[in-house]
C-alpha cells in the first residue's frame, strides 16, 4: 500500500482527486491544506471517514511543518494542488498568489529533494498547473506543451514561476517531477466565484449574471473526474521531466456557458408561470483586466502517450454539475458563510 501526499487536498481539485483516489486505487492519503475560504473540510466529509485518510491542517509555505509531514508520513508520491487561482483575486491582491505559488512551491521542492535524496529514489512529485501560464490565443491554433510561457495576470505569472522550479529541480537535482497543465475545469465542490457555479447560484436566486465584456472569450472546459484521472495516470505513467497538458476539447464562450447553464436551470428548478428565461437576468459588466481571449489545449501528448482520454462530454458533464449545486445548497452556504456574497472581484 502506497503513501500519497495530495496538498491542497481540501480545494475543489484536490478534494476531487482525493475520492478519485480513494475509488480507484488502495493507497493511504495524506492531504495537507492551509483551509484558507477555497478549501474547506466540508468538501472532504466523505473521505476523513475512510481509515486510509489523515489531514494535516499547515501551510505549504511552512518549512518545518513540511518536513514534518514528510518525515512522518514517508510518502511514495506527492501531488501539489495547493495555490490561489481565481484570476480577480490576482487583480486585487496578488501577495497571497507569491507566497502559496511560488514560495510554497519551492518550500515543497526543497522538502522533497532532502526527503529523496535520503534512499527515496523511486519518490515522484508531480505539480499541477493551469493553461493560462500560455498567455492568450488568437482564433486559431491550440496550446502545445512546447508553446512559450507568456502569462497575462498574476495568478498567471505564478503559476508559470512554479512551474520553471519544478522543471529546474529536475534539470538542477534529479527531483523526478512532473508537470502538468490543464485547461478549465468544472464539477462539484468548485467555490462558487468561479464562472459556473457562480451562474447556477446567481440564476436560481433570480440575481443578475455578470459577464465580463462582451462574453467572447473562449476557454476550454474539462471536467475534473477527467483531471483527476488523467493527473493519476501521468503520476504513475509519466516520465520525470516532462510535462503534459490535459484539456476536455470543449472549447465554448463565456455567453455560451451562461446560455447553457440558464437553460438547465430554467428546466431544473422551473421559475413562477408567465415569468422569463434566466437568460433575461444576464448582464454585461466591464471586462477584466488583461482578460485573455482564448485558451484551448492540444493533449494529444497524454492521450499517445498515457492513452489518456476524457469520458463526459461537456453536455452530460455540466447536466450533472448544475443537478449537484441545485441538490447541495447547504453545501455553498456553509462554504460562502462570512467570506464571499458572490460579489464583483477584480477591478484592481
Amino acid at each position: 500500500m502506497a503513501t500519497l501526499l495530495v496538498t491542497g487536498g481540501a480545494g475543489f481539485i484536490g478534494s476531487n482527486l482525493v475520492q478519485h483516489a480513494l475509488d480507484h486505487t488502495s493507497d493511504r492519503l495524506v492531504i495537507v491544506d492551509k483551509l484558507t475560504y477555497a478549501g474547506s473540510l466540508a468538501n472532504l466529509e466523505g473521505p476523513l471517514k475512510d481509515p486510509r485518510v489523515t489531514f494535516v491542517h499547515a501551510d505549504i509555505a511552512d518549512r518545518g511543518a513540511m518536513a514534518r509531514v514528510f518525515d512522518e508520513h514517508q510518502p511514495d508520491a506527492s501531488v501539489n494542488l495547493a495555490a490561489e487561482t481565481h484570476v480577480d483575486r490576482s487583480i486585487d491582491g496578488p501577495q497571497p498568489f507569491i507566497d502559496t505559488n511560488i514560495v510554497g512551491t519551492f518550500v515543497l521542492l526543497e522538502t522533497a529533494r532532502q526527503y529523496a535524496s535520503r534512499g527515496r529514489p523511486a519518490f515522484r512529485f508531480l505539480h499541477v498547473s493551469t493553461d493560462e501560464v500560455y498567455g492568450t490565443l488568437g482564433p486559431d491554433g491550440q496550446f502545445n506543451e512546447e508553446t512559450p510561457y507568456a502569462p497575462n495576470s498574476p495568478y498567471a505569472a505564478s503559476k508559470a514561476s512554479a512551474d520553471h522550479l519544478v522543471r529546474a529541480y529536475f534539470h538542477t537535482y534529479g527531483l523526478p517531477t512532473i508537470i502538468t497543465n490543464c485547461s478549465n475545469n468544472y464539477g462539484a465542490f468548485q467555490y462558487p466565484e468561479k464562472l459556473i457555479p457562480l451562474m447556477i447560484l446567481n440564476a436560481v436566486e433570480g440575481r443578475p449574471l455578470p459577464i465580463y465584456g462582451d462574453g467572447g472569450n473562449i476557454r476550454d472546459w474539462l471536467h475534473v473526474d477527467d483531471h483527476c484521472e488523467g493527473i493519476l495516470l501521468a503520476l504513475h505513467k509519466g516520465r520525470p521531466g516532462e510535462k503534459y497538458n490535459i484539456g476536455g476539447g470543449n472549447e465554448r464562450t463565456n455567453l455560451q456557458i451562461v446560455d447553457r447553464v440558464c437553460d438547465l436551470v430554467d428546466r431544473m428548478k422551473p421559475s413562477a408561470a408567465g415569468s422569463p428565461s434566466r437568460r433575461a437576468l444576464k448582464t454585461f459588466v466591464p471586462d477584466r483586466p488583461g482578460h485573455d481571449r482564448r485558451y484551448a489545449i492540444d493533449a494529444t501528448k497524454i492521450r499517445r502517450d498515457l492513452g489518456w482520454s476524457p469520458r463526459h462530454t461537456f453536455e452530460d458533464g455540466l447536466e450533472s454539475t448544475v443537478r449537484w449545486y441545485l441538490e447541495h445548497r447547504e453545501w455553498c452556504e456553509v462554504v460562502q458563510a462570512g467570506r464571499y456574497d458572490r460579489e464583483r472581484l477584480g477591478l484592481g
